[in-house]
């Protein structure tokens, strides 16, 4: 995952390529630990189940099984973490998929109507093969508890 930002910690910038993006994690050991954890529909009552696992060669698998009776989502996550984003386009993501398609979800402290708002953008996979996925930040859009919403925009600074 890179991610075209440096991290809160300005000492950690020394992973940026020739091209000025920087290399959020590798999944390797020597790559920065994100406190990756499931998020289930069982939270809300719902029967999904899911999990990831870290591969020696730099890998995250992420698995499982969605049920749409009640819920309806197995998901992936990162522990909060800042990060300035307001110089760059957008995210990449290296993936191996399975032809569906994906959401990929940023937080900031947007809020509507006194709720936390976040930014979603889907994006397609290829069964079976890696593909470089590029999410410019315009694709990505407001939500609260799956509704799209008209505002605000979002910040990424």
């Amino acid at each position: 995952m890179t991610l075209p930002s440096p991290p809160l910690d300005a000492s950690d910038s020394d992973a940026s390529d020739s091209k000025g993006a920087l290399t959020l994690t590798s999944f390797t050991a020597d790559s920065p630990d994100l406190g990756w954890y499931v998020q289930n529909d069982n939270v809300m009552g719902g029967r999904s189940k899911g999990g990831f696992e870290t591969r020696d060669q730099g890998e995250l698998l992420f698995a499982g099984s969605t049920n749409t009776n009640g819920g309806g989502f197995s998901s992936i996550r990162t522990q909060p973490f800042r990060l300035d984003l307001s110089t760059y386009d957008g995210i990449r993501l290296r993936v191996k998929g399975d032809g569906r398609q994906y959401t990929l979800q940023l937080q900031t402290n947007a809020l509507n109507r006194g709720y936390r708002v976040s930014y979603w953008a889907e994006f397609d996979t290829r069964d079976g093969e890696w593909s470089t996925v590029n999410i410019p930040f315009s694709s990505f859009y407001p939500q609260f508890r799956g509704f799209k919403l008209d505002g605000p925009e979002l910040d990424t600074s």
